[in-house]
Formats: structure tokens, C-alpha cells, sequence
């Protein structure tokens, strides 16, 4: 499987599900945009390593990374590596001192904030972004980051069909609402 890479692009509120954050990461060497959902607390783990704010107190993420550098345990890259049912799965790519490498599975959330403190490279298989990545124009792409965490029109038909039977089925009614409207638009 191939690996892109990806930066973080914008962190933003997410309109249609309170309470969660929308990150997205843009491919390095390309127009596509993968669009994350996270928690609250993720969102602050990202937004404080991001702009180097250093609590008074290790936060969990940085007690994180102290254990793994006080066990001599180098975090080398983050791997979006699967999505199943609309929720992405990640993997820690570690190295030990004496060359020995790990795998361990992990949120992407919180492989995202650890990425962001250890500064290693984020990648995704080439199939997640085909599945769940967002082509934007290349002009537009820099200047519609923030915006499309909040946009349903950006997204492909195929995927707001999706959206709207996950909706309806968790019986979120105003994201079903606000995917139905855009979909109405299309027509």
C-alpha cells in the first residue's frame, strides 16, 4: 500500500456535531483533503503543541512522549492506516534504541497530537484518501482549509448519501437535516 503524506492543515469547529472539532490534513503533494472528527480534548492537545504552549503540567500527550524518550523510544511516523465504518484507525510507528521497530495501534487523534509534539511525518494509506479525501481546485485549496470542516457542499454526492444514512441511523436529526438540504441543492 502506498503512504502519502500529510500536513495539518486547519483545526476548526465542526457545525453539524456539537461539542466535536473537524482537523483537517491536506496531502503534501496534492489537492486532497482528509477531514478528521475529534473530540474536544484532542482538538486542545493539537491546538497547544501547534502553537508551543507549555503547561504548568505535563498534559496526557506530553506525559506520553516523556515516557517513550525516557524509555529511549523515538516516535517516527503516524500512519492513518484503516477506516471502517466512517471511524479511522492509526498506528504509531516507533523505533527502540537498539533498532527494533513497533506498531501500536492508536487513535487518530491522539496519534495526530503526538505527531505534532515528536514532529514526525503523518501519513495515510492511498485508499483512505481515495475513500474519504476531498479534491480541492488548486487555487482554492490554502483559502477553503478551514471552511470545509463546516461544509457539507464540498463534499462528493456518494459521500453525503453516506453521511445521511449514518445520521439518520444515530438519529442525529440536524446533521440529517443540513445533508439532506445540500443534497436537495444538488438536484
Amino acid at each position: 500500500m502506498r503512504k502519502i503524506q500529510l500536513s495539518i492543515a486547519a483545526l476548526a469547529t465542526n457545525e453539524s456535531q456539537s461539542n466535536n472539532f473537524v482537523v483537517i490534513l491536506k496531502e503534501e503533494e496534492g489537492n486532497r483533503r482528509l477531514p478528521v472528527v475529534i473530540g474536544g480534548f484532542e482538538a486542545q492537545a493539537i491546538a497547544i503543541a501547534i502553537e508551543k504552549i507549555k503547561p504548568n503540567r505535563p498534559l496526557t500527550h506530553d506525559l506520553f512522549k516523556n515516557v517513550l524518550i525516557e524509555l529511549k523510544v523515538e516516535l517516527k511516523e503516524v500512519i492513518i492506516s484503516d477506516l471502517k465504518n466512517g471511524v479511522f484507525y492509526a498506528k504509531l510507528v516507533c523505533g527502540k534504541e537498539d533498532g527494533t521497530q513497533l506498531e501500536i495501534d492508536s487513535r487518530t487523534s491522539d496519534a495526530i497530537a503526538l505527531a505534532v509534539r515528536f514532529s514526525c511525518p503523518i501519513f495515510a494509506y492511498d485508499f483512505i484518501l481515495q475513500d474519504a479525501g476531498i479534491s480541492l481546485e488548486d487555487e482554492d485549496a490554502d483559502s477553503n482549509d478551514t471552511q470545509l470542516a463546516n461544509k457539507w457542499e464540498t463534499y462528493p454526492t456518494e459521500k453525503l448519501n453516506e453521511a445521511l444514512d449514518e445520521a439518520l441511523e444515530n438519529e442525529d436529526y440536524e446533521k440529517a437535516a443540513q445533508i439532506r438540504d445540500e443534497l436537495n441543492k444538488r438536484k
